[in-house]
């Protein structure tokens, strides 16, 4: 089972010569969109690392568990997914009747194409008891092969609901397996895929960091490597990390995710101070996922204007990639 190719993408169309129209600079693409998404009965799902005027125009704003949890719901027509590949795929199995587009394709994932599917496939035959959990970032092949997807929101929750005695195969983040193996004392098998993101702190960079600010609370992100773990006061999702901030008495915070989850952080919190965790790279003030930021508010316009990229995935596939999702949201 393989997924469709899009029939047709926005570049397919301008090698054949077509060229979108251009936008007259004194059009806003801002009110352009919002027009579009009413008289196109179209709602926008962004992920908290979408540059801030897309998060501003999201219908659904959130995590990858809560972005699931609100495709699965939409009654609008179309869904127009500001975030990655594997988002818009899961939207659309969990939604096949709704018309689902990306507003870049090329917006993928470092650590879905960590796991191919071909080589995963003959990594669980070595395992035929094992339980398959995936990490809800893997393609909707790597989905197929599992039997529950998880979140690092649900993660947890999801590996105590398997039998102590059964062996588990978690894919494809080994620093969250990591993580979890040490949560939930279970010794579980790993794949060795990660998040390009989240291994690009710089320990010792983060370690001067709270030297500096003694009062801080270091917090992140589980896919982080864990040594990055051991130093942090409070490890959660996006979703998890959000709440925190908001919850917590402290007035600072060195937070090790994608940099955009700041900005909502800033919005809930305006009178606490936000530090990016700094990265390997000196030259970079903070971690940011290149995938992500390939959405821009101009692709958007033109997304919703032309109704393309569309994503589309063979029925087989999408069955099969439905039933271990189904069984994590009904874990809630």
């Amino acid at each position: 089972m393989k997924a469709i190719d899009t029939p047709i993408h926005l570049s397919q169309l301008q090698r054949r010569g077509f060229i979108p129209e251009p936008i007259p600079p004194e059009v806003s693409l801002v009110d352009e969109i919002q027009r579009l998404k009413r008289e196109k009965n179209a709602v926008i799902l962004a992920h908290y690392y979408q540059e801030e005027a897309i998060q501003e125009l999201s219908d659904y704003l959130g995590d990858s568990l809560y972005l699931a949890q609100a495709a699965e719901k939409v009654e609008a027509e179309m869904i127009v997914f500001a975030g990655v590949h594997f988002m818009a795929e899961t939207a659309k199995i969990v939604n096949p009747s709704k018309k689902v587009l990306l507003p870049d394709l090329k917006a993928g994932c470092s650590l879905a194409d960590s796991c191919p599917p071909q080589d995963f496939k003959k990594f669980l035959s070595q395992y035929p008891e094992a339980v398959v959990v995936t990490y809800i970032n893997c393609s909707a092949e790597i989905k197929a092969l599992s039997d529950i997807v998880c979140t690092s929101s649900n993660a947890v929750r999801v590996i105590e609901s398997i039998p102590k005695e059964t062996p588990i195969v978690f894919a494809p983040d080994k620093n969250l397996g990591r993580y979890l193996i040490k949560e939930t004392g279970r010794d579980m098998i790993l794949w060795d895929g990660a998040c390009l993101v989240h291994e690009a702190f710089s320990f010792n960079r983060i370690i001067a960091l709270v030297k500096e600010y003694p009062t801080a609370e270091f917090i992140a992100h589980p896919e982080s490597e864990s040594q990055v773990l051991d130093i942090a006061h409070y490890i959660g999702s996006t979703s998890g990390l959000l709440q925190h901030v908001q919850k917590s008495p402290a007035t600072i915070f060195i937070v090790a995710t994608e940099a955009g989850i700041l900005h909502e952080m800033k919005k809930r919190c305006p009178e606490k101070t936000f530090i990016p965790a700094p990265v390997e790279d000196e030259t970079c003030a903070c971690s940011e996922c290149a995938f992500m930021k390939l959405n821009t508010l101009e692709k958007l316009y033109n997304c919703l204007r032309y109704e393309l990229p569309e994503i589309e995935l063979d029925s087989q596939l999408m069955a099969a990639a439905k039933a271990p999702i189904d069984r994590m949201l009904a874990l809630g």
